[in-house]
């Protein structure tokens, strides 16, 4: 009986690979032009960064301050093998990999030196994830925006993405997994849903209009594109209730991103750390999922 052949991405799954993805391993020095320079490496992802990531994914992971919890690594062990039985590991990989996550290592700079910056990071990245995987007789290879494990030289068509089916039933399945996390007393679960929810039905009503997603991850963007490709502007032709309508629920979308930005960066304890009261993220999770039945609805009458 001939031996199955093993996952490619199971490759990955080695403690050396985790250190470089969660950001442990340094990969040199980048010099800006001013004389400034950072270390090479992938942002650093703590652990309640690590249960976040995989509570996106569909890992329900939680982060118990002061408790006992996984290693790190051990928490990235888990999504991976998760990803691969869901076969979604290149979605993660590219999550890992997108410009945003690169913010704090890079902000302050211009957009030229920020792209130079995250090109030759991400480049040594893979060229050091490739040393690990040469032996093997594999690599990394990125796609268009897939993340592949492949054998060296081997060449491999990538199909178009297909679009991912986003209908009233999957808003509900989302909102109710967010309200089962408060429940658990983990809002910050449920407030990263709430924003992913509406981060994926605006890609998603983009993508069926045949455009790509400005920049996935940037809320304003991402809404800014859906409001033009969707005629969502008011205007005085429009009754002043349903523009009053409307402005408010782009403040609905502003708080959602700020706040989860926010909360991102406070994960550590004392006075920088957000508090989050549970009305408070009951209200984020229906604010989002009504924003994002709504959006759905346009694209419905739309097409």
């Amino acid at each position: 009986m001939a031996l199955k052949e093993k996952e490619p991405y199971e490759l990955l799954k080695t403690k050396a690979i985790y250190a470089i993805l969660d950001g442990d391993t340094t990969l040199g020095s980048y010099d800006f032009e001013d004389g400034t320079s950072i270390s090479v490496s992938m942002p650093y992802l703590s652990g309640p960064d690590l249960c976040d990531i995989s509570s996106l994914f569909g890992l329900p992971e939680t982060y118990s301050w002061g408790g006992s919890n996984l290693s790190r690594w051990q928490y990235l062990d888990n999504l991976m093998a998760f990803c691969i039985k869901n076969r979604r590991c290149s979605d993660l990989l590219a999550y890992l990999f997108r410009k945003e996550q690169f913010t704090k290592m890079l902000s302050g700079r211009g957009a030229h030196e920020i792209d130079a910056a995250y090109n030759y990071i991400v480049h040594q990245t893979i060229e050091t994830i490739n040393g690990q995987l040469y032996f093997g007789g594999h690599e990394l290879s990125v796609i268009g925006q897939q993340f592949l494990v492949k054998k060296i030289g081997a060449k491999v068509e990538v199909e178009s993405p297909r679009i991912k089916s986003i209908d009233r039933e999957y808003i509900k399945s989302i909102s109710s997994r967010a309200m089962d996390d408060i429940d658990n007393l983990n809002f910050d679960s449920a407030i990263t849903k709430s924003r992913t929810l509406l981060e994926e039905t605006f890609c998603y009503v983009i993508e069926r209009k045949g455009e790509t997603p400005v920049t996935s991850g940037n809320m304003a963007e991402l809404y800014k594109q859906v409001k033009g490709l969707y005629n969502m502007h008011g205007d005085a032709n429009t009754d002043r209730r349903i523009n009053t309508l409307l402005s408010g629920l782009e403040k609905i979308v502003s708080s959602i991103s700020e706040m989860r930005n926010k909360d991102s960066d406070a994960h550590g304890v004392g006075a920088a750390r957000i508090n989050i009261d549970e009305h408070h993220a009951r209200l984020f999770v229906n604010a989002a999922m009504t924003m994002a039945d709504f959006i759905l609805s346009v694209e419905l009458k739309a097409n």
